[in-house]
Formats: structure tokens, C-alpha cells, sequence
């Protein structure tokens, strides 16, 4: 019955799930009826064997960017800016490739996804605490992925940038700007950005193909506003809540207005506010953020009208098909809420010219190749940049679904993956795959 939550049956249902898709440990918690519950499973490190606890501290990776658009839009509630100020005004040293970006990008441009700045530079700037005053700097080669404001494309520079006009305006690294605007206020013990910090507590390490530890434990520190807290699930859980209520905003729901359609709304919501990616499941709205570091992935989902908030932080093995496991689950016995079924191919096999799509796409930081094989499309895609030895390249069949919508599924992975094929008004070929529009340059 919808409601009544088994405790001694999500103990172990955590555990089973699991070892269903090769997670070598996770962690969970949830805001039901007014109640925190919190639930644990695995181990920390498959070199180590140390349990994960409640207490346990992950990377929650791009979840992270709600925080930082929260950071930004306690200061519009101050006064001290507003979403359509141009980050020039705030950061007059503030260059991209673009001199006309460089002169009108806007703060509401870089918590939706839609400035077009290519998203992907990862940069080790130092240890200090210039690093993000040092990332911006770099920026200013930045070539633009597309034209400022026409579509979106998950951008982690631009989170990266926000948190430096976070720096400019409370006069704080972002690390302490954080903590002083959110943690501390939240009374979170289990949140951290350093990793002299995590250290205090149980960490967990990611871990790559074959359950194997990732070859490094974290990203490097430049990327902070866009993806670098560790908390335990129940941090997470307290944060999303006082996003219900005013607990941080005068006005939350703010942050929950759509400013983009997101070009492919297969693949984890159907559009962007600020911050928080946003869905709708049988007409009840859902505001919800995932993230991905190296090894490591989170999930946290809030639905507003019944204030039930569920966060699952997890440390490898097929994390998706996880994420959407557990929350197909735990969202029909806590409020009887069905979950959309994962894209995939359809009954009956379609026919489409698939010869159009084929050629090279690229962006910052990825590269695909689509070729035509015995008239199926194929995907070769491979990580360039910083992150290109973390990442093995994936190749895999497109399935189409419709004239634009394809689905593959890599080799190994329990779970397809959506694209969806599209223009821009001036005409411009793009693939819309995780979340990242890219263009067609060959």
C-alpha cells in the first residue's frame, strides 16, 4: 500500500538492488510524511572492503549545481544582481572566444544551459584558492557550441563561472561562500568540498569497469561550484527540503520556472529552470538533479506537492539503470507515483533515412562519429581533452524510434541511452545526447 514504508524491507531491498547492477555500495535516504529514513549497503572501496554507513560521505557530482544556482539566487533576493545581468557587469575581466558572448551572457543564460559556451573544460588550476578566479581566466578560449541563447547544452564552465560571480560578490572562495550561505544555515555536519575534509569521515572511492577503484579519487578542485560537494544522502535530502518550503529563498519556485525545452526530453527531464532540471510524472511536477564524477553518481529527486524528497548516491557498476530501479520502486510504495519507463526501441521497427545524420559531431571535451552500416546508423564516441584516459570510447548501434529519435545501448549496459536528431532556426545540424547538444562539423 501506497504510504507505508517497509524500513526492514528497504534495508535489505537497497542490498539486493545493489548486486543486481554491479554497485559496489550506495547509499540512501528519503523525506516521507515529514520523516527522514536513511539506508546503507556495499562497501566504500572493492580494495578495501570498509562498509558504507549512513554516515558515509560520496561525491554528489553535478547535484552540486543547485546548490551554486541557490548560491546566486540568494544574492538576487538580496538585490545584489539579477538573473539577467550580464556577467560583464560583474566580472569585468570576464572573456570567452565570442567578443559579443564575452559582452552579453547572462546569469539566467548559465543556470539554464543555454549560453552556448562549450561546457566540458576540465582544468587543473592549483590546489589554492585562486583556482576558479584561474579557471575563468582560461576560459577566454572558449569557442561557442552554439549561438548564445537558442537551445541547450549542459555547460560546466558556466556553473564554474557563476561560482566566481559568487566569489566577486560575497568577497569569499566559493568553498567558504557555500558554507557560510548553505551549509552552515542548514545545520549539515556531512558536507563537504575538500578532500583534507572528507578525510574525517568514510569516504567513498569511485570505481570503473569491473568494479575496479577509479585511478583517481576526485576532480580537480577548479571545478568546485559545478560538481565537486561529498555529503551523505540525508545533507542532500535537508538541502532539496528547505526548497520546499523558505528555508533559504523567499521564493524557491522561482528556481522551478521553465527557461528551456531541453531538445531531448528522453533522457532526464523535459526542461530546465534554474539549476534544477524539471519533469512531470502523471501531472505531478518533479524538480530533480543527477551527477557523475569519476566513478561515483548521484540522484536527487523532490515532489513538491507531497514534499517527498529521495536521494541515492552510489560508487560504480551500472549506476543509471540503479537510479531508475530504486526510483521506479520506492516512488510507487511512497506515493503510489509511477516513473516513466526508460526510452527504448520501439515494438514494431521503424523506417528512416539514417544516411543524413551520419558524419563527424563535436564539441568540447567529445568527439562521435556516425557512420552507416548495413543501413544501420552507428555511434563511435570518444572523450577528448582532460578526460579522455578516464573514459574508454563507446560504440554502439542507433536504433531509430521516429524520424529524429534514435536509442542505443553500449555494450554491457543494462540501459538504453536516448539522441535525438535536430536543427537550429538558421538551419545548423545537432545531436542531442547526455544532455549536451553538439554540432555537426563534418
Amino acid at each position: 500500500m501506497a504510504g507505508t514504508v517497509d524500513l526492514g524491507r528497504w534495508n535489505a531491498r537497497l542490498a539486493e538492488l545493489i548486486a543486481e547492477y554491479e554497485v559496489p555500495g550506495a547509499s540512501l535516504a528519503f523525506l516521507h510524511e515529514g520523516e527522514v529514513h536513511e539506508f546503507a549497503a556495499g562497501v566504500l572501496n572493492t580494495a578495501t572492503g570498509v562498509e558504507v554507513t549512513t554516515d558515509s560521505l560520496f561525491q554528489i557530482g553535478s547535484v552540486t549545481k543547485v546548490w551554486t544556482a541557490t548560491q546566486i539566487m540568494m544574492l538576487v533576493e538580496r538585490g545584489e544582481l539579477t538573473l539577467d545581468t550580464p556577467v560583464s557587469q560583474v566580472l569585468p575581466e570576464f572573456r570567452v572566444a565570442d567578443p559579443e558572448v564575452s559582452k552579453t551572457v547572462t546569469i539566467r543564460h548559465l543556470l539554464s544551459h543555454t549560453s552556448g559556451i562549450d561546457g566540458d573544460l576540465f582544468l587543473e588550476t592549483g590546489r589554492g584558492d585562486d583556482c576558479v578566479e584561474k579557471y575563468v581566466e582560461a576560459c577566454a578560449d572558449l569557442a561557442q557550441n552554439h549561438p548564445l541563447g537558442v537551445t541547450q547544452s549542459y555547460c560546466n564552465s558556466g556553473f564554474i563561472i557563476a561560482g566566481r560571480v559568487v566569489e566577486r560578490l560575497t568577497g569569499k572562495v566559493w568553498d567558504t561562500a557555500l558554507r557560510e550561505q548553505i551549509i552552515e544555515p542548514l545545520g549539515l555536519t556531512h558536507t563537504w568540498t575538500l578532500p583534507e575534509d572528507v578525510l574525517r569521515f568514510r569516504g567513498a572511492m569511485g570505481h570503473v569497469e569491473g568494479g575496479v577503484p577509479a585511478p583517481v579519487w576526485g576532480l580537480m578542485r577548479s571545478c568546485g561550484p559545478a560538481g565537486l560537494i561529498c555529503a551523505r544522502p540525508a545533507d542532500v535530502v535537508a538541502f532539496a527540503r528547505a526548497h520546499l518550503g523558505t528555508g533559504l529563498l523567499a521564493d524557491p519556485q522561482a528556481m522551478w520556472e521553465p527557461q528551456v525545452d531541453i531538445p531531448n526530453p528522453y533522457a532526464i527531464g523535459k526542461q530546465w529552470g534554474l539549476g534544477w532540471i524539471l519533469d512531470e510524472w502523471q501531472g505531478r511536477r518533479i524538480i530533480l538533479h543527477g551527477g557523475n564524477t569519476i566513478g561515483q553518481a548521484a540522484m536527487l529527486w523532490a515532489v513538491p506537492e507531497t514534499d517527498t524528497v529521495v536521494c541515492v548516491l552510489a560508487n560504480g557498476g551500472h549506476t543509471a539503470a540503479f537510479h531508475h530501479a530504486l526510483a521506479t520502486e520506492l516512488f510507487a510504495e511512497l506515493i503510489d507515483l509511477a516513473v516513466p519507463p526508460v526510452l527504448g526501441p520501439p515494438d514494431e521497427p521503424f523506417e528512416t533515412d539514417v544516411e543524413r545524420y551520419a558524419g563527424v559531431y563535436e564539441r568540447a571535451g567529445s568527439r562521435m562519429t556516425l557512420t552507416v552500416r548495413d543501413g544501420r546508423l552507428s555511434l563511435y564516441n570518444e572523450a577528448t581533452g582532460a578526460l579522455a584516459g578516464m573514459h574508454p570510447p563507446m560504440e554502439f548501434d542507433l536504433v531509430p524510434v521516429d524520424d529524429v529519435t534514435f536509442v542505443g545501448r553500449p555494450e554491457g549496459e543494462p540501459q538504453w541511452l536516448s539522441a535525438v536528431f535536430y536543427e537550429l532556426a538558421d538551419g545548423s545540424p545537432y545531436v542531442h545526447l547526455g544532455v549536451r547538444a553538439t554540432p555537426k562539423i563534418a
